[in-house]
């Protein structure tokens, strides 16, 4: 049985964004939702000239044809477009999950977001090694943190503490356990020409690291809590579905009076309703107060002109699984 691909769909949706795409070809955006604008099996992805493409089907090889039509299409449409890779998430072969080249020469190594250049490696691992769901919350990080000093912790390729940091931060320290991730975020330093301070990289558990600073009375004036939706670390497992609270529970100790904690869940089956009273509980036992939700951007929800289905739980308040929200913290004294 031939496979019925939405053609007007994708013809809608990148249309949509075509007005938003900047003129030098530097930034990253969303050309397709397929999970929210009638395609789950096939996301794609922009990265300034390069075109990601996501083959979410299982089986993979459901796609086999249509994915070269859908790179013809797309490579006739910007013909700008210098290369593309293809992401197959359920292949048996890492490499096929990690991306393979399908067009082109070189994918592209950065990009570039509200005048802030980012580090790229297309192929790191499954995803594209920078989120495009939490744009805007890199530009509220970069207009609030000035004279600041900051901490990231799952930092994974650091893009939202090098937002803390265009903006003006005082000190930003990235922490993760991989020293993969944390090389890309030092790469983002030097393409920004920044000194690149070897302390303020911490490969490290989020358990241990965490448990040490609050030994030491380390606080910081904002943390950053933005966790990979499930992973087990040396020292404890990481689960945003059902034990988020004990995440912020072991930062709160670590942000400074009147500081900021930026709580990010994207538990894709945890409904908005739950996780801000998930919030809302923590702010009334300890000494919490929510300040803002940050919204995701339209290109990677869906245009309300594009939008055909709904995430599994709903989102809101938030308008997207990816749930962001600025608390601030109160100290005793």
């Amino acid at each position: 049985m031939a496979l019925s691909f939405p053609w007007s769909a994708l013809e809608r949706a990148v249309a949509c964004r075509e007005p938003h795409l900047d003129a030098e070809h530097s930034g990253a955006y969303r050309l397709f939702a397929g999970f929210y604008e009638g395609f789950p099996d096939l996301v794609i992805d922009l990265y300034a000239r390069t075109l990601v493409l996501f083959n979410y089907a299982e089986p993979p090889s459901t796609l086999d044809a249509l994915i070269p039509e859908v790179q013809a299409w797309l490579l006739a449409r910007f013909p700008w477009v210098t290369a593309v890779v293809l992401k197959t998430r359920f292949a048996t072969d890492p490499a096929r999950r990690r991306g393979v080249l399908t067009w082109g020469d070189q994918p592209a190594t950065r990009i570039r977001e509200h005048g802030v250049w980012y580090a790229l490696d297309l192929r790191l691992n499954q995803d594209a090694s920078f989120y495009l769901d939490t744009r805007h919350l890199r530009a509220w990080l970069k207009e609030n943190l000035r004279d600041k000093t900051v901490l990231n912790t799952f930092a994974h390729t650091g893009s939202l503490g090098a937002a803390a940091l265009a903006g003006g931060a005082r000190r930003v320290v990235q922490t993760d356990r991989s020293a993969r991730f944390l090389a890309m975020a030092r790469q983002t330093y030097r393409l920004n020409g920044w000194p690149v301070a070897p302390h303020d990289f911490v490969v490290a558990d989020f358990y241990r690291q965490t448990a040490a600073w609050r030994r030491q009375g380390v606080c910081f004036d904002g943390v950053i809590l933005d966790p990979p939706f499930f992973a087990e670390e040396r020292s404890g497992r990481v689960d945003l579905q059902n034990a988020y609270h004990r995440l912020i529970n072991k930062v709160r100790p670590l942000v400074a009076h009147e500081g900021y904690l930026v709580a990010v869940n994207n538990a894709l089956f945890l409904s908005g309703q739950a996780y801000l009273e998930m919030l809302q509980s923590l702010a009334e036992e300890t000494y919490l107060r929510l300040e803002a939700l940050i919204p995701v951007p339209e290109d990677v929800t869906g245009y309300p002109e594009t939008q055909v289905s709904a995430p599994p739980a709903d989102p809101a308040p938030f308008n997207h699984p990816t749930k962001i929200a600025v608390l601030r913290v109160r100290r005793e004294t």
